[in-house]
């Protein structure tokens, strides 16, 4: 288990900050309301800046932190012991606000435009029955996107240095579905800061709930199937050695 320290502390803070500040802000810029959201907005827009900022972030401080930037990742983190509860709290309170002063950015940038969707607030949409449906939407995102981090980050049959890639390309398509039906938080960190500037709370348990679930059965996935499988079928890439020059004789004709 590696200890953590401030460093890892501000990285989480400093990333979750980034992260939220661009995702309400495309948002609020590229998501239409009222009847015509699910037809009036660009969720690829809004689906590939996420994804691209996650990528982002999770290259500037993965090597600090881990690039987790999500509560439910640092919960599936403890639970395989990658993290102590400790530092795992103090990620989960740096996250939490990170993502306030990232929501209070977007409103103090687009304070009118931002009023109609809350500054990025998720809210389940009319399109589901109901809150269980959000719920189920969202532990299904937040399934997802753990298994991989924990597949390509903390596997010993992965290749690392695919992981920010396979991360951020596998956010991108989890917001473009999960966009029009929940807002695709994904992240409770996420959900509380742009909830409480927008005063917006979306039925608030589908946020908690979902991810919660969804992390617990990634964990469950990943420690009884992925890492309980055989070898992998390839070799990881081997850094190529350039050969040594030959040595000069001291020989003289």
């Amino acid at each position: 288990m590696q200890e953590r320290g401030l460093s890892a502390y501000l990285g989480e803070l400093i990333g979750t900050f980034l992260l939220v500040f661009f995702i309400t802000s495309v948002v609020t810029l590229y998501v239409s309301t009222g009847g015509q959201v699910s037809f009036g907005s660009d969720f690829a827009v809004v689906g590939f800046v996420q994804g691209l900022t996650l990528f982002g972030v999770i290259v500037m401080f993965g090597a600090v932190s881990g690039g987790h930037f999500n509560p439910a990742v640092t919960l599936a983190a403890a639970l395989i012991k990658k993290i102590s509860v400790l530092d795992a709290i103090i990620y989960v309170l740096a996250q939490l606000s990170g993502a306030v002063l990232g929501a209070l950015l977007t409103k103090g940038l687009l304070l009118d435009e931002g009023r109609a969707t809350h500054y990025g607030a998720g809210e389940v949409s009319a399109l589901l029955s109901g809150n269980f449906a959000g719920a189920v939407v969202e532990g299904i995102g937040v399934f997802a996107l753990v298994l991989v981090i924990l597949a390509v980050v903390f596997s010993k049959k992965s290749i690392k240095d695919w992981g920010p890639l396979a991360i951020g390309t596998t956010f991108v398509f989890l917001v473009m579905v999960a966009g029009p039906l929940t807002g695709a938080c994904l992240n409770p960190a996420r959900w509380f800061g742009a909830a409480l500037v927008g005063n917006s709370w979306g039925g608030t348990w589908p946020y908690l709930v979902g991810p919660l679930v969804g992390s617990l059965l990634a964990v469950g996935v990943w420690r009884f199937v992925i890492e309980a499988g055989g070898p992998a079928p390839t070799e990881p890439p081997q850094r190529v050695t350039p050969a040594a020059a030959p040595k000069a004789s001291g020989k003289k004709d």
